[in-house]
């Protein structure tokens, strides 16, 4: 049997005034910190399989939705479901970080 574990998150931000070009370099930002994160803690041998889906939703405010899907072989030992919420939460940071920049922009 294989380890293989998924979490989905969203991040409410109230910034609702970006561009297109500018909701995407957020969602590439979130997608690359999570598997950095991922491949900080493993060996790209270690993992089967993994997935880092993005959803913008530009309504009242701007919800990122981010799914992670990690499959790791079972003599692998690490808690799956903690390392993904640690690199959700790194995503988050350097997210909410951006929006600062940007915000302080305007």
């Amino acid at each position: 049997m294989d380890g293989g574990r998924g979490g989905k998150r969203v991040i409410h931000i109230g910034l609702p005034e970006l561009s297109e070009e500018q909701l995407i370099d957020i969602g590439e930002l979130a997608q690359e910190t999570i598997i950095k994160e991922v491949f900080d803690a493993l060996n790209r041998s270690d993992v089967k399989d993994i997935e880092v889906t993005m959803r913008i939703n530009r309504e009242d405010t701007l919800d990122l939705e981010v799914e992670v899907y990690l499959e790791v072989p079972i003599f692998v030992k690490v808690d799956v479901d903690e390392l993904i919420e640690k690199a959700v939460e790194k995503a988050y940071e350097a997210v909410e970080k951006r929006l600062k920049e940007l915000a302080a922009k305007d």
